[in-house]
């Protein structure tokens, strides 16, 4: 099947610059299964680099977005409009931040004929942040101490008695490593002026990182999984090269994750661990990980199958991933027209959605 017959599908979260987002691994994973799918861009910023790409993450068309903080009714006032227009049965967020809006409106979206996978809000509760050291406990899996305050006094007392080194992070997005009280306090509140509170801070740990990424069958099974071990990270910290490994343990951990929480779409279980030590449970994301087109180059194309399901389409099997296969993220130019940031600046003015420049934080 070519996706030639299919429904269009909207994939959110297409920058892939120093700190990538997922939307753009997802677009390339769904043409490798369906090569003429229709593939329309959510996008908050025109300055987003996949709007512009003209290679195997090509999009179909890109429309400007309001931001997730203006809230579910503007969600749907500006979705309303595109539906119908762009003709989408399908949506894939690949935002943090989105979740709870397109969780919120799934049930609305359904009568529209669109379809989504997204965890239930009480899993995506107990995975945030602030709540996975409670989640980790009732499962016996090791995770970095970790504490919260919604003021930078309150959060310095925490960090005492972790210690520096730590990490001062947000709910959903960034994290500062900081030695020193006058640095806690500095990314305290940069964090907090970005994403609110509460903010974290964390025990920083050092040792080799692991990803799991996976797809849940919403009834406590895990479908598709694969792990690699971080051969090379920017300075943001995200992978930029990666090998698969055959982990027993990590695998455990991860069933174990989904079965509790019953989870039901795709995630990304980020490990560290010690030498000499039992690997630590940093984060669980409630969306692809950038490099979510590595497997499916290999075989096993987890967002093809995602749409599969979605769908209700005959499903492709999908492999184990093969130990030993690697991926290495490089930096490439693309070219585009004026005439498309323009045109997506004129939808900005419209009042689909406020401008930012390439610099500020991702939604």
């Amino acid at each position: 099947m070519t996706g030639d017959t299919l429904p269009a599908v909207a994939v959110t979260g297409l920058h892939r610059g120093e700190s990538p987002q997922p939307g753009g691994a997802v677009a390339e994973s769904l043409r490798i299964r369906f090569p003429a799918l229709r593939i329309i861009g959510l996008c908050y910023d025109p300055m987003e680099s996949g709007i512009y790409s003209t290679g195997a993450d090509r999009l179909d068309a890109a429309r400007l977005m309001p931001f997730p903080g203006t809230g579910t009714g503007a969600l749907m006032q500006r979705l309303g409009g595109i539906v119908a227009q762009d003709g989408i049965g399908a949506i894939i967020p690949c935002l943090d931040s989105e979740l709870q809006n397109y969780a919120a409106v799934a049930a609305e979206l359904a009568t529209q004929g669109v379809r989504m996978l997204r965890p239930e809000p009480a899993a995506l509760q107990r995975r945030d942040k602030a709540q996975l050291a409670v989640l980790c406990r009732t499962l016996g899996i090791a995770t970095p101490r970790t504490a919260e305050a919604s003021d930078p006094v309150t959060l310095a007392g925490h960090a005492a008695r972790i210690g520096y080194p730590c990490y001062v992070k947000g709910r959903l997005y960034d994290a500062r490593r900081v030695t020193t009280l006058a640095e806690l306090h500095a990314a305290f509140h940069d964090i907090f002026a970005v994403w609110g509170g509460p903010v974290l801070v964390q025990e920083a740990v050092e040792g080799e990182e692991y990803d799991i990424a996976g797809i849940g069958d919403g009834k406590g099974g895990l479908e598709a999984f694969c792990t690699i071990r971080k051969l090379l990270r920017s300075r943001l910290g995200k992978g930029f090269a990666g090998v698969v490994l055959d982990n027993p343990g990590l695998e455990r951990i991860a069933r174990r994750i989904v079965a509790e929480l019953r989870w039901d779409g795709p995630f990304e279980l980020e490990f560290i661990r010690p030498p000499g030590g039992e690997p630590l449970l940093m984060e669980m994301n409630p969306r692809f990980p950038a490099w979510i087109s590595f497997p499916a180059k290999i075989g096993c194309n987890m967002p093809a199958a995602m749409l599969e399901r979605l769908l209700g389409l005959p499903r492709t099997p999908l492999p184990r991933c093969e130990a030993g296969k690697m991926f290495f993220r490089h930096c490439a130019d693309i070219v585009g027209d004026v005439a498309t940031l323009a045109k997506l600046s004129a939808d900005q003015a419209d009042g689909a959605a406020p401008c930012r420049n390439a610099t500020t934080p991702r939604p």
